[in-house]
């Protein structure tokens, strides 16, 4: 369920509002132990998504980085080889 989390410090672009808003559903939905709450749940899960989302995007605009921003296209390019390598890609 959390494979979709990636790492959003450090990169320029920087993460966009829908990357830590997924990366905050993930992390919900793995602590909840379910990805859709039912009727009685979906108001208390869409307020953890937010303040999670909310607590990330405070975090990232107060790290400080000690190396240069990687660039996003190349690393996922890197990641991407990295799959076909181990036989995991279909194209």
């Amino acid at each position: 369920m959390c494979r979709s989390i990636h790492t959003l410090h450090n990169f320029e672009p920087e993460a966009t509002p829908d990357e830590v808003h997924a990366a905050a559903l993930q992390y919900v939905r793995k602590i909840a132990g379910t990805t859709k709450p039912s009727k009685a749940n979906s108001a208390a899960f869409d307020r953890a998504v937010e303040e999670v989302a909310q607590a990330t995007r405070r975090l990232l605009d107060d790290l400080v980085a000690a190396t240069p921003p990687k660039n996003r296209e190349a690393e996922a390019a890197k990641k991407r080889e990295r799959a076909i390598a181990s036989g995991r890609y279909d194209r």
